[in-house]
């Protein structure tokens, strides 16, 4: 199972995995596909839409929100939500999380065992513990932002 976005990788590579993770691949999966898979970052929907269309200039914006959301339900991909107004896209599927720079709006993933939590809160009755997503909101320093 692929887990880290791999430059390497071309369309026949991106049908394969659809197929592995029961989806058929149409061309306009295999091009959102390839947009998230082939570069090593956060995408946003738009951001996907406009590789995609650089490319071929037929994939609407619902296409590619029904493709993601079919790639989350899969497992291929996790959604790293910011804020209400700020989503993306992650095809690194491993457990880790995430930096994100307020300023420049750049996400980068923390290892998962760079980060210690030492206990959850009682969790509500009848529930369980999914997942644990940690997002440390950056920006850079005054000092660092002041000329030398």
């Amino acid at each position: 199972m692929l887990k880290h976005a791999n430059p390497d990788l071309n369309r026949e590579d991106m049908a394969l995995l659809l197929r592995q993770h029961g989806i058929t691949p149409t061309h306009q999966r295999i091009e959102i596909a390839y947009a998230l898979f082939s570069r090593c970052e956060h995408l946003s929907a738009d951001q996907i839409l406009a590789s995609v269309n650089l490319r071929h200039s037929e994939t609407s914006k619902a296409t590619v929100y029904n493709t993601l959301k079919l790639f989350l339900e899969k497992g291929l991909i996790r959604e790293v939500i910011v804020d209400p107004s700020k989503v993306f896209y992650d095809p690194n599927t491993t457990p880790h999380h995430h930096f994100f720079n307020v300023e420049s709006g750049e996400l980068i993933d923390i290892e998962a065992d760079a980060m210690q939590l030492s206990h959850l809160p009682e969790l509500p009755q009848g529930m369980v513990a999914e997942s644990v997503d940690i997002i440390v909101r950056i920006r850079p320093s005054q000092t660092a932002a002041q000329p030398a």
